[in-house]
C-alpha cells in the first residue's frame, strides 16, 4: 500500500484522561503543571494554558475502571510545548518551588525536556523547541538523541525581576504524544502505512517517531515496557482517548475513504469527527 500522507497543518489537539481521583488530578494539573480549568461537568474537568477553549486536557472521573497496567500499551507521556526556551525556564523555575518529583531531562537536539508524572502516573513532558532551522537532518530523519540539560543556563533566560508567575505560557499546545505499544511493525503499519504520518526517526531502539509537515514527531511509539504485551483495556484509567486534527474536512473525509480501503472502519461521532482504536486497543479521534 502506497502511505498516505497527512497535510502539515495536522497535529495533537487534546488528550482525555480517565482518572479515579479526579479532584487530585484537577489540583495538580492546576497547581503544579499551571494549566487552568475552562469548564467543570459532574464527572468531566476541561483545562487549557489560556483559561479559553478549546481544552488541551480533559479529565475524566470513572470510579469503576480499572488500573491501567503500566507494563501494556496506553500512554507513556504527553508531551506539553512551550513557546519558548525562556517559558521553560519560567515554567521550571516555579515547578522547581512545589516539591513535586521530576522524573528527568532530556537536551534531544531538537528540544530541551522535563519529564514528570501526575499523581496517577500518566507521564508529562514540557517542552521547548530550538529552532527548526537547526535540527540535525540525514537521509530525511531526525538525529534525536538525550542529552543533559544545561538547567543553570536555562535559569538565566529569566530576566530579573521578572513578571510573577501566573500559569503555563498561555500559547501552550500539545506537541507530540507518546505511546507504549506492543509491536512496532504493528504500531508502524497503522500510524504511517494507515493514517499517514511520515517516519522521522526508527533507529531509536525499541521506538519509532512519526509526525505531519517535518516535524520532529507528533506521535512517538515504543516497546520498552510493553513488548509482545496484550492490548489495553479501553476502560482502564491513564488514556482514555486523543484528538488528532486535520485542516479541514476534505481531508477527514480522504483518510476515511483510505482507512475504509484498508479494511479500518472508523466510527463516525459527528460531521467532522471519527474515532478508531489501533491494534493496541488505544483510541484516537481525528477532526476537522
Amino acid at each position: 500500500m502506497t502511505p498516505y500522507l497527512l497535510p502539515a497543518a495536522t497535529y495533537i489537539a487534546q488528550v482525555t484522561l480517565r482518572t479515579q481521583q479526579l479532584p487530585v488530578l484537577t489540583s495538580f494539573y492546576e497547581q503544579v503543571m499551571g494549566l487552568q480549568v475552562i469548564e467543570q461537568e459532574s464527572n468531566k474537568i476541561h483545562l487549557s494554558a489560556n483559561g479559553q477553549h478549546p481544552a488541551l486536557l480533559v479529565l475524566e472521573q470513572d470510579d469503576t475502571a480499572p488500573r491501567q497496567n503500566p507494563q501494556q500499551p496506553g500512554l507513556f507521556h504527553v508531551a506539553y510545548l512551550v513557546s519558548s526556551r525562556l517559558e521553560l525556564a519560567r515554567w521550571w523555575q516555579h515547578f522547581s518551588q512545589t516539591g513535586w518529583p521530576v522524573q528527568g531531562f532530556g537536551d534531544h537536539r531538537v528540544s530541551e525536556a522535563i519529564y514528570l508524572a501526575d499523581p496517577d502516573g500518566n507521564g508529562i513532558e514540557i517542552y521547548a523547541d530550538r529552532p527548526r532551522s537547526t535540527w540535525p537532518i540525514q537521509n530525511g530523519q531526525v538525529q534525536m538523541t538525550t542529552e543533559p540539560v544545561d538547567i543553570e543556563g536555562l535559569l538565566r533566560e529569566i530576566p530579573v525581576p521578572d513578571k510573577p508567575w501566573s500559569g503555563i505560557a498561555a500559547e501552550t499546545g500539545i506537541g507530540h504524544i507518546h505511546l507504549q505499544v506492543s509491536n512496532l511493525n504493528q504500531a508502524r503499519q497503522f500510524y504511517h502505512q494507515l493514517l499517514g504520518f511520515a517516519i522521522m526517526q526508527e533507529s531509536y531502539p525499541g521506538a519509532l517517531f512519526v509526525a505531519a509537515g517535518g516535524y520532529h514527531h507528533h506521535i512517538g511509539l515504543n516497546t520498552w515496557r510493553s513488548r509482545n504485551a496484550a492490548s489495553r483495556n479501553p476502560a482502564a484509567t491513564g488514556l482514555a482517548s486523543f484528538v488528532i486534527k486535520v485542516p479541514d474536512a476534505s481531508v477527514l473525509t480522504e483518510l476515511t475513504t483510505h482507512m475504509q480501503q484498508a479494511s479500518f472502519h472508523p466510527q463516525l461521532i459527528t460531521e467532522n469527527s471519527i474515532q478508531v482504536q489501533d491494534k493496541d486497543g488505544i483510541t484516537l479521534i481525528l477532526t476537522a
